[in-house]
């Protein structure tokens, strides 16, 4: 579709290399969003040091939304986020994440009503992701860049793209390359902020999306994120979110009680 307005939203914590590689990534996309959020769970005063930096001379407004580090609730900074997004296009990544330079207007193509979108990645091994953290300096990555694994899935082709969109038996939802209509997120109250801890979170809001009568499309060689490498974290909650998300499915929930409703009258560029 042409002629969205989008919000990019980029969830992080503590990896302002990262964040500065994602953020200089999107700097360079052939269609810019029309805003660009950072959704920090709590980061130290380097990340901010990094964005403040960035925003002096940023194509396109960047904010931040900061929340006091109170363990992994990226539900609750997601939440925030969206509440705050001024356009009816949502995309979300992870500050872990380089995007294609094709990446926002391969979003963008293939939106359409009644639908979101599950983009893909393509994970970067430690020793790649450790050379390009070191220089904090950004460079181009594509599918003849070592240290990427699977490199077939950097790929870019439409055509396949298309064909293969609404076919492709994958995972629900992945929150680090997802995208949805704002209206939609708003009609089941968003993120359910009961998951604390990794995981679960992106499963319900896609489920929940579904029940409430939304399609898929999951995309492979288009919308392609290159996946910085980090040690798994903050799992210590995983089996407590999956057995309430499995009683979610069960009940054919469609809204959540506690999401995004409780930020939409607060002030839509003020810190939270």
């Amino acid at each position: 579709m042409e002629n969205i307005k989008t919000s990019l939203i980029v969830s992080t914590y503590n990896r302002p290399d990262a964040l500065f590689l994602c953020l200089e990534s999107i700097k360079r996309q052939k269609l810019l969003p029309d805003e660009v959020i950072v959704g920090d769970d709590g980061s130290t005063d380097e990340t901010k040091e990094v964005i403040e930096k960035l925003q002096r001379d940023y194509p396109v407004p960047l904010i931040h939304v900061w929340q006091e580090d109170k363990g992994f609730r990226l539900a609750m900074s997601r939440n925030k986020c969206v509440a705050k997004a001024k356009y009816e296009y949502i995309i979300q990544v992870d500050g872990d994440m380089i995007l294609h330079s094709y990446f926002v207007s391969d979003h963008v193509r293939f939106a359409c009503p009644g639908c979101y979108i599950k983009g893909g990645r393509v994970n970067i091994t430690k020793e790649k992701t450790d050379s390009l953290c070191k220089g904090w300096k950004f460079k181009k990555i594509n599918f003849f860049t070592w240290g990427l694994t699977r490199r077939e899935n950097s790929i870019h082709c439409l055509g396949l793209a298309r064909f293969l969109a609404s076919k492709r038996k994958t995972r629900l939802g992945l929150g680090c390359n997802m995208s949805f209509w704002r209206e939609d997120f708003l009609a089941i109250n968003g993120y359910d902020e009961f998951y604390v801890g990794w995981g679960g979170e992106d499963y319900d809001l896609a489920q929940r999306l579904l029940f409430a009568g939304k399609k898929k499309l999951a995309l492979k060689f288009a919308a392609i994120g290159f996946h910085l490498w980090h040690n798994d974290k903050y799992m210590q909650n995983r089996k407590k979110n999956f057995d309430y998300y499995y009683q979610q499915v069960a009940k054919q929930a469609v809204f959540c009680e506690k999401g995004v409703s409780q930020y939409l009258k607060e002030d839509t560029r003020g810190e939270m």
